[in-house]
């Protein structure tokens, strides 16, 4: 069964961040709040951990487009090619916030996501998400929690989503009530910018 743990936003114990970063680092799976919906996490070069999201999801890991979350963009070289400076400026007006950015990437992602042409990336402006990765000292693969009632679409209620993933994962973060609105999506690849889905971040940016 899944452990539950409550952490405050405002003020992350770092205690409970260094749990969290333990079970992922394990291959553990985490459900974490971010600035919009909760969210299904594990690190990113845990090929294990990444096939049992992918089997959550129901998808095929080499296909599955989940978001890489970073702490800020010093992450980006890591995983994106070089980008023009007003792709740049774009980013760091937008970041950390509720958006996802479709970029190309390069030859450095981790080996399951090597076919792939682009990322999602992702710099919430959440404190809990954000200690996470600084913890881990790499990105988090994301992925939005969906609810079966389509109606709700989205769980904001942490208690609820413990009730229904405590046998699935292997932590819960109780971060408070989460939204129920999913990032913006803005792709990035191409010479301008193009709205894949409007969700909670503004498009004026």
């Amino acid at each position: 069964m899944a452990q539950f743990i409550k952490i405050y936003e405002e003020n992350p114990n770092p205690k409970d961040i260094k749990k969290v970063v333990d079970v992922l680092r394990s291959g553990g799976l985490v459900i974490y709040p971010s600035d919009t919906v909760y969210a299904l996490g594990c690190d990113i070069t845990n090929k294990n951990a990444l096939e049992r999201v992918a089997l959550l999801k129901g998808v095929k890991l080499e296909k599955a487009n989940f978001s890489f979350v970073c702490e800020d963009l010093s992450n980006l070289s890591d995983y994106v090619k070089q980008i023009d400076s007003a792709t740049f400026k774009l980013l760091k007006r937008a970041l950390p916030g509720p958006y996802t950015f479709i970029l190309p990437g390069n030859n450095n992602l981790p080996t399951v996501f090597k076919k792939k042409k682009e990322v999602g990336i992702r710099v919430p402006d959440n404190s809990i998400a954000r200690a996470l990765v600084r913890g881990l000292g790499n990105p988090i693969i994301s992925t939005s929690i969906k609810d079966e009632d389509e109606v709700i679409e989205y769980t904001t209620d942490p208690e609820l989503i413990f009730e229904k993933w405590e046998k699935l994962v292997d932590l819960v973060i109780d971060g408070g009530y989460g939204g129920n609105i999913a990032s913006t999506v803005i792709d990035l690849t191409g010479a301008e910018p193009v709205l894949i889905r409007e969700g909670k971040g503004s498009l004026e940016i």
